[in-house]
């Protein structure tokens, strides 16, 4: 299938993990992906840089341009946004992917990291969004997709930890708010969330490397994404998804293939409460 060909899709924070495992999900369709990313040298626990990034997504058909942004800026992201459409001839598709974790309840909260994840989280998505919709405007089939969970006021995560809490699902409210106002403009905004813990740098860095064997691989976030924003964007709007859901709708059965380990048991992930094992109590 070419569903992507030749589109233009920007992605925020895609010089690793789940970001670029959709990056290249979308490029084996021929499109066209504007990495935004401050990432230029290698860090000694994450992987990957917007250069290897931008290999990686060429290797397997698309075209790649590799951009040192922090989506905190309002400059760097309209000259980002900017050189995107000129390099590709408009924009199409607005990932928000980039965020930044930690988790500590209130008082072990240091005040400049929730800055950073509010500012990166919920300012970045805003920023990112806002800059591309007078492109997006121009494309036939415009999405934005932001990577932040179904919209739920539980207290268990606020109680949990506050900060990093309030930042996901700030995220979330402006895909709210952005489904209701650009709906008369057919420009479709939608979050998605997986259903289970993905084996990524945070899970294994912040989380703790022994929830990975009962996680699933990058691909299943990345295929999911891949079916939601091949979808109309006048009919496919203001949609909290799972990624499992998303697929089961498209027809998959067989989820074992994600598994970073079969037949293991898997934890569910943060702000998802309907699977058998919770990482959260361990």
């Amino acid at each position: 299938m070419n569903e992507f060909k030749n589109k233009s899709i920007i992605i925020s924070g895609a010089s690793r993990g789940i970001g670029l495992e959709i990056a290249k999900t979308l490029a084996k369709d021929g499109a066209n992906i504007t990495i935004l990313a401050k990432t230029t040298e290698p860090h000694p626990k994450l992987p990957g840089t917007i250069y290897t990034a931008a290999k990686e997504i060429e290797s397997v058909g698309g075209k790649a341009l590799p951009l040192v942004c922090d989506i905190r800026f309002e400059d760097q992201v309209g000259e980002s946004v900017e050189k995107a459409k000129k390099e590709f001839g408009g924009i199409d598709i607005c990932v928000n992917n980039a965020s930044a974790i930690h988790l500590t309840d209130t008082i072990n909260t240091p005040m400049k990291r929730y800055d950073l994840m509010h500012n990166i989280n919920v300012r970045g998505t805003f920023l990112l969004s806002k800059t591309c919709i007078p492109y997006l405007k121009e494309a036939e089939n415009p999405h934005i997709l932001t990577l932040s969970p179904p919209l739920k006021i539980d207290k268990k995560w606020f109680g949990m930890t506050l900060a990093y809490t309030t930042a996901k699902y700030g995220m979330t409210l402006i895909a709210h708010g952005l489904s209701e106002e650009l709906k008369e403009l057919g420009i479709a905004s939608n979050t998605l969330w997986p259903r289970t813990t993905i084996d990524t740098a945070a899970v294994r860095n912040v989380v703790g490397a022994e929830v990975v064997d009962g996680s699933r691989k990058p691909a299943i976030y990345a295929d999911a994404a891949y079916a939601v924003l091949k979808r109309d964007s006048r009919t496919c709007t203001g949609n909290f998804f799972l990624d499992q859901d998303i697929l089961e709708e498209e027809g998959t059965t067989d989820f074992e293939q994600y598994a970073v380990k079969p037949g293991t048991t898997l934890f569910s992930d943060f702000f998802v409460d309907d699977n058998p094992k919770d990482w959260i109590s361990n």
